[in-house]
C-alpha cells in the first residue's frame, strides 16, 4: 500500500465521520464543500473531520483514486464511502442520510 493510500486510510477509518473538502468547515473554498459542510450540520453532525486536499496534492489525487470517484467533496461514514455533495443532497432530503450518520 503506499504511504498516501495509507494516509487516507488512516483518516478514513479512524474517524466515524470524515470529508475530504477544498478548504475546511470554518471557511469551505468551494460552493461544492460548503455545501456538503451544511449538509452534515443540517444533519445535527457536530464533529467532524475535514481534510483541505487544496494543502496535499498528493492526497487530492490519491482520495480520487481511493475511492474511484473523480471528484470532490467526499464523505466517508463509520469507514465507507458514502459520495459527494449531491449525492449527499439527494440522501439528505430523503432521509437516508441521517439514518446513516445516527447508526
Amino acid at each position: 500500500m503506499s504511504d498516501v493510500k495509507q494516509r487516507i486510510d488512516s483518516l478514513v477509518k479512524g474517524n466515524k465521520v470524515v470529508l475530504f473538502m477544498k478548504g475546511n468547515a470554518q471557511f469551505p473554498m468551494c460552493g461544492f464543500s460548503g455545501r456538503a459542510v451544511q449538509v452534515l450540520k443540517a444533519c445535527g453532525v457536530e464533529k467532524f473531520e475535514t481534510f483541505n486536499v487544496l494543502d496535499d496534492a498528493e492526497v487530492r489525487q490519491g482520495i480520487k483514486d481511493y475511492a474511484q470517484w473523480p471528484t470532490i467533496p467526499q464523505l466517508y461514514v463509520n469507514g465507507e464511502f458514502v459520495g459527494g455533495s449531491d449525492i449527499m443532497m439527494e440522501m439528505y432530503e430523503s432521509g437516508e442520510l441521517q439514518q446513516l450518520l445516527d447508526k
